[in-house]
């Protein structure tokens, strides 16, 4: 009942993922980010714990051939879990457990990894890497969606979407970008285009506010000289 797809822009060193559920606030749950240190999606019968325990091997030196092999070997249950990892050089890994539900299949390749359960067919996560790739050299967040529009497109999950989040963190050290639908009856995916359209001619001021109030542009809201 999820798709996912977890990336690292080589062009800044910026990590990002999209995700996209049946169930609510899938972002909340399943999206697990660190500045400079890696990615992860705990997916699912997710335990977000696993993100979390995925980013601290990696922020402790593990590759993510290693973090992933160390949270398999260790961690409860872990059957149940579908995991994806890149770490700070592009490195990736996947799992899904023996009971991962219905149709269900990881691609990792450099810089790049998806994963998804629950699916139409396994076309649904190649088609979303491909697109990635293939819209190289466009903003990272629209890189991004293009994977998810297309794993949408290619026929997404068994039953429908209602929730989805795209999160990007860079040299900020927080979330750049931030972009959740958390329920929507039809197309969360679309929907989320559509904040990703509205937000991006205004990430940068966003960020210049946060460092440099003093050079930021107008907020343009009553009040505001």
């Amino acid at each position: 009942m999820t798709f996912s797809l977890v990336a690292r822009d080589e062009a800044t060193g910026d990590f990002g993922m999209v995700v996209t559920s049946s169930s609510p606030a899938v972002a909340a749950r399943c999206v697990h980010l660190r500045a400079g240190i890696g990615g992860a999606a705990s997916q699912n019968i997710t335990n977000p714990a696993l993100g979390t325990t995925l980013l601290d091997l990696l922020e402790a030196g593990a590759d993510a051939d290693e973090a992933l092999a160390k949270v398999i070997a260790s961690a409860p249950l872990v059957s149940y879990r579908q995991l994806t990892v890149i770490d700070d050089a592009g490195r990736t890994a996947a799992f899904s457990g023996d009971g991962t539900l219905g149709t269900h299949r990881t691609v990792a390749r450099a810089g790049v990894v998806a994963a998804g359960n629950l699916l139409s067919s396994p076309g649904v996560v190649d088609a979303m890497v491909d697109a990635y790739l293939q819209a190289a050299g466009r903003p990272f967040e629209e890189r991004l969606l293009a994977g998810l529009l297309a794993g949408r497109d290619t026929g997404g999950e068994e039953g429908p979407e209602h929730s989805a989040g795209l999160v990007v963190v860079g040299t900020a050290g927080w979330p750049e970008t931030d972009l959740r639908v958390d329920w929507a009856e039809e197309d969360p995916i679309g929907e989320l285009e559509r904040l990703r359209q509205l937000w991006a001619p205004q990430k940068q001021d966003y960020l210049t506010r946060a460092v440099d109030p003093t050079a930021a542009p107008s907020y343009g809201v009553p009040g505001d000289l």
